[in-house]
């Protein structure tokens, strides 16, 4: 017997990764996952609830492949500057990451992404407070700043994320990667 969630979570992830959010419904995912709409409410109690579980999967599978895919025997500053345009890269070539620009849809999807975060020990956070650890400890950054300090730095960048439609999003992007390189140039001389 079939994991009738499961379908539908996969089902969902394929049709928003080829077509996007906006052009998927719901009665292509149900239909390609061979059960009816009903079934679909029993587990999901709207595409955008589906979505947004899809979107907290796909994007945490994205920065594990950064991560994993990181010299970390590289400079702090080109190491941040890779992870920030990869990251922007992902964000760009992948329709269900892509979400994260749609303004009919971001809000809902930054307030639920913030919260599932909150609850990831494995999220960039904790990635980023290692690699400061190590690098304060290897004198590869500035000593005199605190580690909670050194972190919030590189947090008010996630905070910057969620007020790109106030900084306009044309402009979000190369905003980003510029801060990143500027805080990491700023810690390391």
């Amino acid at each position: 017997m079939k994991d009738k969630k499961a379908e539908i979570f996969n089902c969902g992830r394929e049709l928003f990764y080829s077509k996007g959010f906006k052009d998927t419904n719901i009665s292509d995912i149900t239909k390609m996952a061979g059960v009816g709409v009903g079934t679909f409410y029993n587990y999901y109690d709207s595409k955008e609830r589906l979505f947004l579980e899809i979107y907290v999967k796909e994007n945490e599978n994205i920065k594990k492949q950064i991560m994993e895919s990181l010299d970390l025997n590289q400079d702090p500053v080109t190491i941040v500057t890779n992870i920030t345009g990869q990251n922007f890269n992902a964000l760009n070539t992948n329709l269900i990451l892509k979400e994260w620009y749609n303004r009919d849809f971001f809000r809902e999807l930054e307030l639920h992404y913030l919260e599932e975060m909150k609850n990831n020990d494995a999220s960039i956070r904790s990635f980023y407070a290692e690699l400061l650890k190590k690098w304060k400890a290897e004198g590869k950054i500035r000593g005199d700043i605190e580690d909670e300090l050194l972190l919030a730095i590189l947090d008010s960048l996630a905070y910057i994320d969620t007020h790109k439609e106030d900084i306009g999003i044309h402009h979000f992007p190369q905003l980003m990667q510029y801060l990143a390189e500027f805080i990491m140039k700023g810690l390391t001389e």
